[in-house]
């Protein structure tokens, strides 16, 4: 019987893997992040963007290191199936708090140059301990409206 389930659970595993083009995930296309209509104004906000020719959604959404980005996506890959499959989604789409600390670093790994300066102003002007939020003032860098 035990069989019999892991038999169907892996059929039906791979039949959605495949229908939802799931190897298409492992790429970093930015396309891919599009297969599903919740991304298609990010995916086109993104193309209109200066980051459109510096950057894919990986450089800013992932992590930069192996385990990191790899755990990130099969996350977000989980997620972003069940609401789509239970049609229970916001749009237009939002990001959550630990996506939010990932974009913040990929921000902060590119510009680090900047974001120091920024931060020791911000420092010495408002004695805040902890740094500004890049995505604060410029949430729509990356994907312009």
């Amino acid at each position: 019987m035990s069989s019999l389930v892991i038999g169907v659970g892996a059929g039906v595993g791979g039949f959605t893997f495949v229908y939802a083009k799931g190897g298409s995930y492992m790429t970093n296309d930015p396309k891919a992040c599009a297969n599903c209509h919740v991304m298609t104004a990010q995916y086109d906000g993104w193309q209109k963007s200066s980051h459109h020719a510096v950057a894919v959604c990986n450089d800013c959404h992932t992590p930069h290191n192996f385990i990191g980005k790899w755990t990130t996506k099969a996350l977000n890959g989980y997620h972003h199936s069940l609401a789509f499959t239970t049609q229970n989604f916001h749009e237009p789409i939002q990001i959550g708090p630990r996506n939010l600390e990932i974009t913040e670093n990929a921000c902060r790994n590119c510009h680090a140059d900047i974001t120091q300066q920024i931060d020791h102003m911000a420092f010495a002007i408002t004695a805040q301990s902890s740094p500004i939020s890049c995505i604060h003032c410029h949430k729509n860098v990356g994907h312009m409206e």
